[in-house]
């Protein structure tokens, strides 16, 4: 029976990171060939292809992309299991913005974690729009934002997680003939803006109709069949619907860690390394 090769792991994961292999190489302290053998033998090891190569580097296949999300959870268990038998505990206080998008109804079920797994953990979350926790990187220890559109990623941002978005709205919701597109919105909220654009690019007509401070409030407007918004995967709440009417085609809702701060300490980076795992 076959048994993971926890280096090889590492290396799949460092390389997946940094887009390429020779960007993983520097971080890894080893040659670009080196690692090319350590990915060639994990391949081989599990009988199918997990990286797509070309002259712009490297992207994980879906079985990959599998692998992936594995691959964090295993590491991080290791790294748990390392430190709870050398009886360490790790303490004092992590800043960390989380965008209010993501899987909202998963975020008690992560503080929860972060407790079990650091007791003496002082946890300061404050729950932001993407562009405030951009803004306040440099005081933030952790920042969880989302993305949407063409912005470059840098290898040192890790991306936990993609959603689709959509059009929705209440079940059974009809929009009122002949009148503009009755919108909900965030204010100051950069996907509001993006929904936005989307509508004038393709000539449809429509009205803010009501605007909120966060995503609860959107959530309330639409369960209360108030108009129509657009919302990543995981954010639909109950008795809201994805709203085919020929609108136009949406983006993915791209989840990212923001890339560590300089000099960062081993407890930002340990805890950093834990949400990296649990959010995969």
């Amino acid at each position: 029976m076959y048994h993971f090769d926890l280096s090889q792991l590492y290396v799949y994961l460092a390389v997946c990171n940094a887009g390429s292999i020779s960007a993983a190489a520097p971080a890894l302290f080893r040659s670009t060939s080196a690692i090319s053998e350590q990915l060639r033998k994990l391949e081989d090891a599990i009988g199918v292809e997990l990286l797509i190569r070309s002259k712009q580097g490297v992207r994980p296949t879906p079985a990959g992309e599998r692998l992936l999300r594995h691959a964090k959870q295993i590491l991080t268990l290791g790294e748990r299991a390392l430190s709870d038998v050398r009886g360490e505990q790790f303490e004092g206080e992590i800043r960390l913005a989380i965008t209010d998008y993501f899987r909202p109804d998963d975020i008690a079920g992560l503080l929860k974690k972060l407790r079990e797994w650091h007791p003496r953990l002082r946890l300061h979350v404050v729950m932001k729009k993407s562009l405030e926790i951009d803004q306040a990187s440099d005081y933030l220890d952790i920042g969880l934002a989302m993305r949407f559109n063409e912005r470059v990623f840098t290898s040192s941002t890790f991306e936990v997680r993609r959603e689709p978005l959509q059009w929705v709205a209440a079940s059974g919701w009809v929009p009122e003939p002949g009148q503009p597109l009755p919108l909900l919105a965030i204010s100051g909220c950069g996907l509001s803006e993006y929904s936005c654009q989307v509508l004038e690019r393709d000539h449809v007509g429509y009205e803010i109709v009501y605007s909120t401070s966060g995503v609860a409030g959107l959530q309330s407007a639409l369960r209360a069949g108030l108009g129509i918004a657009c919302l990543n995967a995981s954010a639909i709440p109950l008795g809201v619907e994805p709203y085919r009417a020929g609108l136009p085609a949406l983006a993915q809702a791209r989840f990212l860690l923001l890339p560590p701060r300089k000099g960062e300490s081993a407890l930002v980076e340990n805890v950093r390394q834990l949400l990296l795992g649990y959010l995969a």
